[in-house]
């Protein structure tokens, strides 16, 4: 499909008159994975909230070929989910729970029909729910505590109960903020086999379209940004100085740029370190 997933041109935003991001510009085609690089404050977050229109921003935000601002809540919510590094809770909802509330927006769209509740598919679609449902719960490896409340969890569980809500969500895109953090290696290693898995499939939009799933992501681990995107983008000091595929940008002069120190070097080390045990 050729139609980009996300388009941004000249976008400013930030936190009240605190301009984090300034001028960013990009192109996402549909079933590519961005990774958005950066060091700690250089504004990867503040990116990927105002691509939600979570934040004020000025410039354009174009998702689907649709002006983000002018779109509603419940249809942002039909197009894309974004799992935030921060997370609050603030009710104790029960694992299955949570993980069902990512059914709302999708929900509420197929039971009302120019505003009239549709009865004769309530069993069908509580049916289809319960099957994604228990199939996100399954693939995030939560099946044991879906009926612990979520204020009982460690940060690792948490953080997969909020990336099986955003599956469940069955929005074409997905928006994730360190999604690996708290986890440990081998819920992380899953994890990025499921997002994997997952880009490579399609969704239904509300509106009808089917659409090849794109990633956009926030990693601070380079490795794994490097082992899944196909796209980067570099940001320092909230401006874009490097983007295009992974192939054309991830390279040791841009790192050392991002990060301020030699990247290559320092992972060359850690690899001798490997290979010595």
């Amino acid at each position: 499909m050729d139609l980009n997933a996300i388009s941004v041109q000249s976008l400013s935003a930030g936190y009240g008159e605190d301009t984090v991001i300034r001028n960013v510009s990009f192109d996402l085609k549909c079933g590519n994975r961005l990774c958005i690089m950066g060091s700690n404050g250089s504004g990867k977050t503040t990116l990927l909230r105002s691509l939600t229109g979570l934040l004020k921003y000025s410039g354009n935000i174009t998702i689907l070929g649709k002006d983000l601002s002018k779109l509603k809540r419940r249809e942002i919510a039909g197009m894309m989910a974004m799992m935030s590094q921060f997370s609050p809770v603030y009710f104790s909802y029960t694992v299955r729970e949570t993980v069902e509330l990512g059914r709302f927006a999708r929900h509420d769209n197929e039971r009302h029909q120019n505003g009239r509740i549709l009865p004769q598919a309530s069993a069908q679609m509580l049916i289809h729910d319960r099957e994604i449902v228990d199939s996100c719960i399954e693939i995030t490896g939560l099946k044991n505590i879906e009926k612990k409340q979520i204020s009982e969890l460690s940060g690792g569980q948490l953080q997969r109960v909020f990336l099986a809500r955003c599956f469940a969500q069955e929005s074409p895109i997905i928006l994730l903020d360190e999604p690996t953090n708290h986890l440990d290696l081998k819920y992380k290693a899953e994890l990025m086999e499921h997002l994997d898995n997952w880009s490579k499939g399609y969704t239904r939009t509300f509106d009808g379209m089917n659409v090849p799933n794109t990633l956009v992501g926030v990693f601070h681990d380079i490795s794994l940004a490097a082992s899944i995107s196909s796209d980067m983008i570099f940001i320092k000091n909230g401006e874009v100085f490097s983007k295009g595929s992974k192939d054309q940008v991830f390279n040791s002069k841009v790192l050392k740029e991002a990060y301020g120190i030699d990247v290559v070097g320092y992972m060359n080390r850690q690899q001798s370190i490997w290979e010595s045990l």
